[in-house]
């Protein structure tokens, strides 16, 4: 085993500086409002979405349907829960196959200002179609209703696409920090994580 050093950034969105557009989705996407009935659907399209992703390992519970399942009960049932942002998105579905749930989003409130968006995730199959923006976009403007004025989110630095859709919607790094993580040899070898500097 050896260790290495995972670069995460905390981005934060103000409200009072940033216009939100409407969340759009593309044809043959539908929206699914919070509900506890959703509960497990959201753990599913939360495990598929992070199946081969680094964050997996900085947070185990992300690697298993029975860990996301006990993740998400713990979002909903946290004092902060805001059912206003959080969102299933789901592939309406075809000749071949029913609905599918294939996005999620979730998110706290920390204070009468302030906001957290939790674990965006899109199913890998379901990525390049603008899906995660949607999401993002869908739940900022449930934090805006609910009348906060600032929300942040935790990104792995790694994870490009994610870091470069966040600052597409008014995102700033507000601070980096490192998640020490150790790793198999073989693992360290091949991973591109940013090593502690």
């Amino acid at each position: 085993m050896t260790t290495r050093y995972f670069k995460r950034y905390r981005m934060e969105l103000d409200f009072r500086q940033t216009d939100i557009p409407r969340a759009k989705l593309p044809p043959g996407y539908a929206w699914g409002a919070w509900s506890v009935r959703l509960l497990r659907q959201h753990a599913a399209v939360k495990c598929a979405s992070f199946r081969q992703e680094m964050d997996r390992h900085l947070f185990p519970a992300l690697g298993s349907v029975p860990g996301c399942e006990d993740l998400m009960r713990s979002i909903a049932s946290h004092p902060g829960f805001l059912p206003q942002s959080t969102w299933l998105i789901t592939f309406t579905g075809n000749d071949f196959t029913g609905p599918l749930p294939c996005g999620t989003v979730q998110g706290l409130y920390h204070s009468t200002t302030l906001g957290s968006i939790q674990n965006v995730g899109i199913m890998p199959e379901h990525r390049g179609f603008g899906l995660g923006r949607a999401l993002v976009l869908k739940a900022l403007r449930g934090f805006r209703a609910y009348g906060l004025c600032r929300v942040y989110l935790d990104v792995t630095a790694d994870n490009l696409p994610a870091v470069d859709l966040y600052r597409s919607v008014g995102f700033r790094c507000i601070s980096t920090t490192y998640r020490e993580l150790p790793v198999p040899i073989e693992m360290a070898a091949t991973s591109t994580a940013i090593p502690h500097q």
